[in-house]
Order: C-alpha cells, then structure tokens, then sequence
C-alpha cells in the first residue's frame, strides 16, 4: 500500500467508528423538541466538554441553530444568545434562566396572554410583575413545541403521597400546592386574613373534590340551569381551574379571567377567540365571566335576557356581587 493511502484509511476507520457510536449517543443525551428534553446535561459536548460554559455563540451559529423549530426559530433570531438559558437551561453556569426576553408582549403577546395587573405571583396582598423565576416554579422544563403536555410542561411536584405520579389533569397539578397537608418542599401559601383556616388557597383540595359544583360533585339542573350552545361544557363535567382562573395576567379580583382567550378552554373556539371581555364590571359581579359558558334555558327568569355588558346574556343575575352567593367550599345555596 502507498504511504499516501494510511490517512485515508484511518480517516476512514474514525468515521465508521464515529457513526457506530452516533445511536447509543443519541439514545442518551438529545436535546430536541422530538424527544421533549431542551435541558442541557453534564453530557452537554463531547465528553461534556461544553458543560458549565457560558459562551454558547463559541459553538453554536445563530444563523444555523433552530432550523427544525420553526415555531421558536424566529424569535430566537431577533434575540439573539440571551435566549438560550431559558430554554436549555443554565448549562452549569448557575446564570439567570431569562423567560421573559422571549414571552412578553411584544415579541410573543399570545403565548402567553399578560395584560392586566393581578397574577400568579406568588405575592399575597399585592402585585407586582412576573419575574423569569415566576416562570421556572411552574415550567421549569418545557419543551416549545406548541403543545401543551401536563407532563412535560409543567413541573414535576410530588403528590399527596409523596410520590412523583404523573398529572392526570392541569387542576391536579394546581391541587399538589394549594391544599393543607402536602405542599411541597419549599412552598408555604400564606393564608389571607379575612379568610383564617377557610381560605380556599388552601381549601380548594377539598372543596373540589367533595363540595363544589364546577369538581368532582359537578352539579347541573335547576331553576337557573343552561350552558351556551356549541360548547364542550355539559353537567356532570369537573372544570380546570385554568378555565376560570388565569396566572399571566388579568384585570379581575381572585385571578379570574378578563378574556375569553385566556380560559374557557372548552368553549366553541369562534366564541372563545372572538374574543369576548369579562371584565368585574362592580367589585364582586362576574356575571361577564360567568355568561361565557352559562346560559339560562328559560330567559324570562330574573335577568337572563339581560346583557351582562359584554354582548352575552343567560346569567340570573347580571347586577350584583356574585359571591354572596358563589363561593369556593360553600355545600348550599348557590355554591360554585
């Protein structure tokens, strides 16, 4: 063989050595909105060789990187290496995981929806904006794929028995913080005084599961029963929480929705998008809110013809403060 030949030859062995390993790499460590893993391990790089650097642009072209997701790609572009952290992680670095560089109203003003000053915030008697850390306590890992996966978009807390079972509904991960005995490591929720030991903060566990109308008891009929038509609601069915109560923003008390878009997930989708506003037109008169989905089969009832103020009408009631009657735990009367 001629001398000019042996670099050939072990070029030759390096690359069939190479793609023999490829898959048994892949199957550890890929990050990809294929196999919903963005976060970046101590395997990050060649040997994890890239592990704790900070200077992703020392190998990752901008042009380049994203051309298989195209839904972020954009985005990514204009903003540029800043964006990395937030869904990859922080590679070790200990940096700043920034969410909000991408997610906010302007680059993104739909994923998801922030107007209004009441939020999740995680701060009782007051409010003030979300911060990237906000954003990480409920989605620490997801994977921005434009689809919403309980068990890969939101964080993973253990449940009663203290056991990391997967989600079986966006309302049970609501439940493994807000409840009275089992709220994870780390979370304590802060009881409001005008409620004590009642406070449905903490209450909700129960009340959703043996009390209220719109859980587990799910209630219907009655003088004042209807639902809008075309709708995926009917009686019988327990209600996220999310369809009522919204955490990126809101103008309404107790975090309850402002816009249709923001909840109602189960309402006809030429209804839900129109969209329509439900605002708390007094303290306490959601009737906006309540109209989306309820409407009254008998309409001479009280003010059922009535519009609420937002161009729907079917509510018994469109003029007063509805938690004199609708409340969170309340077994009789009106409920909820």
């Amino acid at each position: 063989m001629k001398p000019t030949a042996y670099p050939l030859l072990v070029l030759l062995l390096l690359l069939c050595g190479l793609a023999g390993n490829a898959p048994a790499q892949a199957r550890q460590y890929t990050v990809s909105t294929l196999t919903g893993n963005l976060l970046l391990t101590p395997a990050h790089g060649e040997r994890g060789s890239a592990w704790g650097k900070a200077n992703c642009q020392g190998c990752h072209v901008l042009r380049l990187i994203h051309a298989n997701a195209p839904l972020i790609r954009p985005v990514v572009q204009q903003r540029g290496y800043q964006t990395c952290g937030g869904c990859h992680g922080d590679n070790g670095t200990g940096q700043t995981r920034r969410c909000l560089v991408c997610h906010n109203n302007q680059d993104l003003p739909l994923h998801p929806l922030q107007t209004g000053t009441h939020r999740h915030d995680f701060a009782t008697g007051k409010d003030r904006p979300l911060g990237d850390g906000d954003c990480l306590l409920c989605h620490v890992k997801s994977d921005m794929d434009g689809r919403f996966e309980l068990t890969v978009d939101l964080t993973p807390f253990r449940d009663a028995d203290g056991k990391p079972s997967p989600y079986v509904s966006q309302r049970d991960f609501c439940l493994r913080c807000h409840n009275q005995t089992h709220q994870p490591r780390g979370v304590r929720i802060q009881l409001r005084p005008q409620y004590g030991l009642n406070d449905p903060l903490v209450t909700i566990e129960d009340n959703y599961r043996y009390i209220d109308r719109h859980g587990d008891p799910a209630g219907g009929g009655g003088t004042y029963s209807g639902l809008r038509g075309s709708s995926g609601y009917r009686y019988g069915q327990s209600v996220e929480c999310t369809d009522c109560h919204v955490m990126h923003g809101t103008r309404n008390s107790n975090l309850l929705l402002d816009d249709s878009r923001k909840g109602v997930s189960q309402l006809n989708p030429l209804l839900r998008s129109k969209p329509y506003r439900a605002i708390e037109s007094t303290p306490g008169n959601y009737a906006q809110v309540c109209v989306l989905c309820h409407r009254m089969d008998d309409l001479s009832v009280e003010d059922a013809a009535l519009d609420t103020g937002n161009g729907l009408s079917g509510v018994h009631d469109a003029r007063s403060d509805c938690g004199e009657c609708h409340v969170h735990g309340q077994g009789f009367g009106g409920g909820l």
